[in-house]
C-alpha cells in the first residue's frame, strides 16, 4: 500500500498548511470569539477522515468492484442526510426528508452522467464525482428544509388565511415554496454566472496544479459546474416538495409542532 506522505515535501506542505489554522485560532482567541475548540476539532477530524478515505479509495480503486462503489455512495448519502436533517429541528421527519432528497437528487444526476457517457461507472470517476454531487446536494437540502420550515412557522397566519379562503395547501404555500427554492439555488447560480471572472473553481485549479493544460482543466470544470447545478436543482425541488408535505394533512390543514 502506498505511503500518502511519501517524500519530505508532502510532510512539509501539510505542516505549513496547519499554520493557517493556528493563526485563525490565535485571532479567535484575541477577539474572544471562542472558536478555538471548534477549529481544533474540525482540523483533527478532517485530517483523520481524509487520510482514512485516502487508504480506502486506494483499495477500492484497485479492486474496481461496482458494489463497493455503490456502497461508498450510499454511505455518503446517509451521512449527508443525517447531517442535513439534524439542522432542521422544526421539520417533522427531517432526516428522512433530507436522505430522500439527497439520495434521489444525487442518484438522478449520477445516472444521467453515466447514461450520457460523460463518465464511466468506475470507482476513480464515480466516487470523486459522487462526493462533489452529494456535498452540493446536502448543502442545498439543508437550505431548503430549514428555510421552508422557518417560513411556515414565521408566516403561519398568512398561510392559514389563504387556506381559510379556500386555497389548497399547494396554493397557500406557493409563495414560501418559490422563495425557498430561489434562495437555496441563488448561491450556486451566482457562482456559475461569475466562474472564471472572480475565481478559478476547485476542479480546474486542482487539474492545473497537477500539470494539466488550462484548456483541459476548463473542459472538466464546465462538466463539473453544470452537473452540480443540475444536482442542486433536482435536490432542491425534491426537498421542498417533501418538506411541504410534512406540514399539511390530506385535508389541507397546516400542522405545526
Amino acid at each position: 500500500m502506498p505511503d500518502l506522505f511519501a517524500g519530505i515535501d508532502g510532510i512539509e506542505r501539510v505542516l505549513l498548511s496547519i499554520a493557517f489554522i493556528l493563526v485563525a485560532a490565535a485571532v479567535s482567541r484575541w477577539q474572544s470569539s471562542d472558536l478555538e475548540k471548534d477549529l481544533l476539532i474540525a482540523t483533527v477530524r478532517s485530517f483523520v477522515q481524509l487520510i482514512a478515505i485516502g487508504y480506502v479509495l486506494e483499495i477500492v480503486f484497485e479492486m474496481d468492484v461496482p458494489l463497493f462503489t455503490i456502497a461508498i455512495l450510499l454511505v455518503m448519502i446517509t451521512i449527508g442526510g443525517r447531517t442535513s436533517g439534524q439542522r432542521a429541528k422544526n421539520t417533522p421527519n427531517a432526516v428522512m426528508v433530507a436522505f430522500l432528497a439527497i439520495g434521489i437528487g444525487s442518484g438522478l444526476t449520477i445516472a444521467l452522467l453515466v447514461a450520457l457517457g460523460v463518465f464511466q461507472f468506475v470507482p476513480k470517476d464515480i466516487i470523486p464525482i459522487g462526493g462533489m454531487i452529494v456535498g452540493t446536494s446536502m448543502t442545498t437540502a439543508t437550505l431548503v428544509i430549514t428555510r421552508l420550515s422557518n417560513d411556515f412557522h414565521d408566516q403561519r397566519d398568512m398561510v392559514e388565511g389563504k387556506l381559510a379562503l379556500g386555497a389548497t395547501s399547494r396554493q397557500a404555500s406557493l409563495t414560501q415554496f418559490q422563495r425557498t427554492i430561489r434562495s437555496a439555488l441563488t448561491p450556486i447560480i451566482d457562482t456559475t454566472k461569475t466562474v472564471g471572472l472572480i475565481k478559478l473553481p476547485g476542479a480546474m485549479t486542482g487539474m492545473i496544479l497537477a500539470g494539466a493544460s488550462p484548456l483541459e482543466a476548463v473542459q472538466l470544470q464546465i462538466i463539473v459546474m453544470y452537473m452540480l447545478v443540475g444536482a442542486a436543482t433536482f435536490t432542491g425541488l425534491i426537498a421542498a416538495w417533501l418538506t411541504y408535505r410534512q406540514f399539511f394533512t390530506p385535508a389541507h390543514q397546516l400542522v405545526l409542532g
